[in-house]
């Protein structure tokens, strides 16, 4: 199925795109020219995520985020598992079609495994990384694994599929009153319908079940990308990926990491701070 949904012109003011993958058809933005940016979301989000930093990039970078599966406007294809593999596959099959060498890879949540997990097989057409508030090795914090078993159990399925758990209680629920009425309508409309969810209810499980990806990540990330010019913009105020535990570990895996905290941003960082992320990104990369 496709999402029967058109983008307010005035809030995200690009170009739909599409891209028939092996999974079924992918919306993403292509907006700009100069060194490729690919932009990665998590869940609950899609490319909407990324439109301030878009905006104000694209005048000096060619600016591609993406829509996996499952999320945003992209198809809800049947026989799709939505899992974190399969996500990366996708996304490896637009890069190959985009043909994008010498790019960038920003990934936040699980854009931080989904686009990395891309990257380490296209190690040499890659210039650079960007990470914010993600992981790329196995998830072990008690609480994550927590989240992961409750919103497992088929109570919390439900709940994500028949009302909209993840958009409504975790993205807005986090992100208040920083959106307009219409910006939050955004985040809900492209996620209509219980069938239109099935993406979403799947990646709390990913948490414990991604976790032989992961464990490949851990090696294959310093390995194969350890030496690239790596850039870290951190949401300080994250209850999801705690500071203090992920940013020394992400440190060890690349020799060239600047890293730029944001202290009051939460994990949705590309709502709290958008303006700090597009001039970090601009000095790390001119």
């Amino acid at each position: 199925m496709l999402i029967d949904f058109v983008p307010d012109g005035n809030l995200y003011p690009f170009e739909s795109r599409w891209f028939e993958s092996s999974a079924g058809r992918v919306h993403y933005i292509d907006e700009g020219a100069g060194t490729p940016i690919l932009f990665c979301h998590g869940s609950p989000t899609w490319s909407f995520l990324y439109r301030h930093i878009v905006k104000d990039l694209r005048d000096r970078y060619r600016c591609i985020a993406v829509d996996y599966p499952g999320f945003g406007l992209s198809e809800r294809p049947a026989g799709f598992g939505y899992t974190i593999a399969e996500q990366t596959a996708v996304l490896g099959e637009l890069i190959d079609h985009l043909r994008l060498d010498g790019f960038v890879v920003m990934g936040q949540d699980w854009g931080g495994p989904i686009g990395l997990g891309a990257a380490v097989t296209r190690a040499d057409r890659v210039r650079g990384i960007v990470l914010g508030n993600t992981v790329f090795w196995p998830i072990e914090a008690p609480a994550n694994r927590a989240f992961s078993v409750i919103m497992s159990s088929r109570p919390m399925q439900r709940r994500i599929l028949e009302h909209n758990l993840l958009v409504d209680r975790f993205l807005l629920g986090e992100l208040g009153r920083k959106l307009s009425t219409a910006e939050a309508d955004h985040y809900r409309a492209v996620q209509p319908t219980a069938e239109a969810r099935r993406g979403l209810a799947v990646m709390p499980k990913e948490i414990r079940a991604a976790r032989p990806l992961l464990d490949g990540l851990a090696r294959e990330v310093p390995a194969a990308l350890g030496d690239k010019p790596a850039l870290l913009v951190w949401g300080m105020r994250d209850m999801v990926f705690r500071p203090k535990a992920c940013i020394p570990r992400i440190r060890t895996a690349f020799t060239d990491l600047e890293v730029v905290e944001l202290p009051h941003a939460r994990h949705f960082i590309q709502e709290h701070a958008p303006d700090a992320i597009t001039a970090a990104i601009s000095k790390r990369f001119p």
